[in-house]
């Protein structure tokens, strides 16, 4: 993969929504993103570390990057969908292109999304990777907290204040600042966030762990400011 080229973005039909995906590699392997909140597939490319990370990924893998309904470049949500409709999302994706089984990397709430995949469809997932990821949103902060939370990411959507939480190492640069700003606002409106984070809070698969038949991996910072480690899947 020595002549890399960004790949191109292209869309699955799930229902009556588009959702936006792209395709790198040719690996015996299908390796599916699952992705959190914030979600760009075209521009995250951008982001200081992200291609050659994919392409060390696509060195062994078909590797299937999407932003998930109501992100990015698919459509944005009607209503409020539960996690099991945007889960067959997911599903659409793996029909379109082809693939009967993949490994599923599923970043914060999408590693519940991919959790709840993996017990509904175990015959199509291989493994399960899980990053950041916790099994009831409940848990991370009180009902008070969490509304405060809200108001807060809205109130400062498109601003980059996002990285202080995700990149800490980073805040103190104002063009990388400056370049999440672009990226949240790329990524979803204020006013669907609020709609994406809403629907997040009532997540809960805590009863579905234990029916999950795949092999399982786990990977949580201590520091994560997103999601603390004490409330891992």
């Amino acid at each position: 993969m020595t002549d890399f080229q960004l790949p191109e973005t292209r869309y699955a039909q799930s229902g009556d929504v588009s959702i936006a995906y792209q395709v790198m590699g040719e690996g015996p392997i299908d390796l599916i993103l699952v992705p959190g909140f914030v979600s760009h597939i075209e521009f995250v490319h951008e982001l200081n570390g992200f291609t050659s990370f994919v392409r060390r990924l696509a060195s062994f893998a078909r590797v299937v990057t999407f932003d998930k309904r109501g992100q990015g470049l698919s459509d944005r949500m009607v209503g409020a969908p539960s996690l099991e409709v945007r889960m067959d999302d997911l599903r659409a994706i793996m029909d379109a292109i082809g693939s009967r089984r993949a490994a599923l990397v599923g970043f914060s709430e999408g590693g519940c999304m991919s959790i709840m995949f993996a017990a509904t469809y175990p015959e199509r997932v291989s493994h399960l990777i899980l990053i950041g990821c916790f099994s009831r949103s409940a848990d991370r902060f009180s009902d008070e907290a969490w509304e405060v939370r809200i108001e807060q990411l809205v109130k400062h959507w498109g601003a980059g204040q996002l990285i202080k939480t995700i990149a800490p190492s980073e805040a103190g640069k104002p063009s990388a600042v400056a370049q999440f700003g672009r990226f949240e606002r790329l990524a979803s409106s204020p006013g669907a966030l609020r709609t994406i984070l809403q629907l997040n809070r009532q997540i809960d698969v805590t009863a579905i762990l234990p029916t999950l038949q795949v092999p399982t991996l786990v990977l949580h910072r201590k520091a994560d400011l997103q999601v603390p480690v004490d409330v891992r899947t």
